[in-house]
């Protein structure tokens, strides 16, 4: 092995010392960006800073960031990059401007390390994703006619990559707590599908981060939610039905209710309906039932289509559209959205459409 001889080692300790501790350095390189001139350095929206590239497509970067925080490398092309930096770092960036999946990597500090490591985790997800959807659209177009049958078979093979990248999003960033890496991890995730192990991290990161505002924004939202977990007792309300007439949402209890939050002038809600006439059918003379909270502001566009989509259970609304008191109180902010609660008045699941609505009605009232 060879010796690093004292007077090496003396240099090195110098070098070390003499980095900026009031600023980060980043030098980047974007290899085969010929129509590139110009980079931009983004945080929280806004422009910090901007850079030139020289003839061999490199630029450079020095920003002060006394605390840890998320950037963005940005080009004219509207092509971005994700970086963790803080004063002290030196770091180095590289990227293929035309590589179809946008991989880079960044190097020169312990928290750009985690972030690189959790990319590799997204970009290979990302690839699988790509290949599915590869597979899909050459199926479909050799066989137009069984389009809804591929899609049938496909739907759940894509899921299930969704799955497998959130579960080890959710592994990186409870593994990751100390660092934005894993908070950008767990924030990258459906926050209405995997709502329990974000509301679960959130308590953990509590204090720290303070001067992140991202991170505090994310917090203040998993507080507004903690009411509404699954878990939790769906909040009471009384609203107008279509006779006139005042129904509660506890006058349903000791059944399962599924709380649609709906509309007449919403596309998609119409479009599931016919999958809640369904269920409720088949499941109505099982301890389940459906309470329509509708956000329309004409009654008789609300009627008709009530009418129209054959839609037989109770109905409420204050005709009010976002501006409803029950919409506030259960902080819809898109229609659909519906909320399950089991006899005892607590919420078990959200937003279960299509075949997941079915499979869980399947499995809970047999």
């Amino acid at each position: 092995m060879r010796r690093i001889s004292g007077a090496a080692l003396v240099l090195v300790a110098l070098l070390a010392a003499c980095k900026n501790k009031d600023q980060f350095t980043l030098n980047g390189k974007l290899e085969n960006a010929d129509t590139i001139k110009q980079v931009y350095l983004y945080k929280q929206g806004m422009v910090v800073d901007s850079a030139l590239l020289n003839e061999d497509k490199e630029f450079k970067f020095n920003v002060a960031s006394p605390d840890p925080d998320f950037y963005f490398i940005v080009t004219p092309g509207e092509k971005n990059y994700l970086l963790l930096a803080q004063n002290g770092d030196d770091l180095e960036f590289r990227a293929d401007y035309k590589n179809p999946s946008g991989e880079y990597t960044i190097d020169g500090s312990e928290l750009a390390d985690k972030l690189e490591d959790f990319n590799k985790i997204s970009a290979s997800h990302q690839k699988k994703f790509a290949e599915l959807q590869r597979r899909y659209e050459e199926t479909v177009s050799k066989n137009p006619a069984l389009r809804d049958s591929i899609v049938a078979v496909m739907t759940p093979v894509f899921q299930e990559n969704m799955d497998e990248f959130a579960q080890a999003s959710i592994k990186f960033g409870n593994e990751n707590k100390d660092n934005l890496a894993g908070f950008y991890a767990m924030s990258s995730l459906d926050r209405t599908q995997y709502e329990q192990p974000v509301v679960a991290y959130a308590e953990q990161i509590k204090g720290k981060f303070a001067n992140n505002k991202a991170v505090q924004e994310f917090l203040a939202y998993t507080d507004k939610i903690k009411s509404l977990a699954i878990g939790q007792t769906a909040p009471e309300f009384e609203a107008p039905s279509l006779e006139g007439s005042n129904i509660k949402l506890s006058s349903l209890r000791g059944k399962y209710v599924l709380i649609d939050f709906w509309a007449s002038w919403c596309p998609p809600c119409r479009e599931e309906n016919p999958n809640l006439v369904k269920q409720y059918k088949a499941y109505s003379g099982k301890n389940f039932t459906i309470l329509g909270v509708s956000l329309d502001n004409s009654k008789d566009a609300w009627k008709k289509a009530i009418n129209d989509d054959h839609l037989s259970w109770n109905h409420v609304s204050e005709l009010n559209q976002w501006e409803s008191n029950i919409a506030k109180k259960y902080q819809v902010e898109a229609l659909p959205s519906s909320f399950l609660i089991d006899p005892q008045g607590k919420i078990v699941a959200k937003n279960l459409r299509g075949n997941q609505l079915e499979e869980f009605l399947k499995k809970t009232l047999r």
